[in-house]
């Protein structure tokens, strides 16, 4: 059996969700693993982020977000609206204000319930099979890891696992 663990680095916009298609690297690491037959496994540390396959629709808003991941956001937006001020939702409290302050993060910056909250809805892993040495993501799927933060730019970590023979 092979384990393989790679780690790609993509940077965040901030002010808006930002997606990244990762499709390409994903594909590269489970070529370099070697597995045959197995799972790829992405995911995400950040409690904020997620992963998830969806196929591109080609077609662009003025912002750059194809009209899938626009859609999927505004559909979001009506279940979980953005966190745009203070007391909007429980979190973040004084407690979490005060160990976000010792990380070096403003009060603004812990503003980010909905992303927490998008975050559990959407799922921060994805599993995808691995058949003859290639991801089994059907004819249009593509992985996208997702930055659902608004708070601001940063870099985030995606996290490859493969297994198998």
């Amino acid at each position: 059996m092979i384990v393989k663990r790679e780690t790609l680095r993509v940077q965040s916009t901030g002010m808006r969700p930002t997606f990244h298609n990762v499709t390409e690297q994903v594909k590269a690491a489970v070529e370099r693993s070697g597995v045959q037959n197995g799972v790829c496994v992405v995911c995400s540390h950040h409690t904020t982020c997620s992963v998830l396959i969806q196929e591109p629709s080609f077609d662009e808003t003025y912002t750059g977000l194809d009209y899938l991941q626009q859609d999927l956001l505004d559909v979001l937006e009506t279940i979980i609206p953005t966190c745009r001020r203070e007391g909007q939702y429980m979190h973040p409290g004084p407690k979490i204000t005060e160990v976000a302050a010792s990380h070096g993060e403003t009060k603004p910056m812990c503003l980010n319930t909905d992303a927490h909250l998008r975050s559990v809805l959407m799922g921060r892993s994805e599993s995808i099979v691995i058949a003859e040495g290639r991801l089994d993501l059907g004819n249009f799927g593509q992985v996208y890891f997702v930055d659902l933060d608004q708070t601001r730019a940063r870099q985030r970590e995606v996290q490859i696992q493969i297994i198998g023979e």
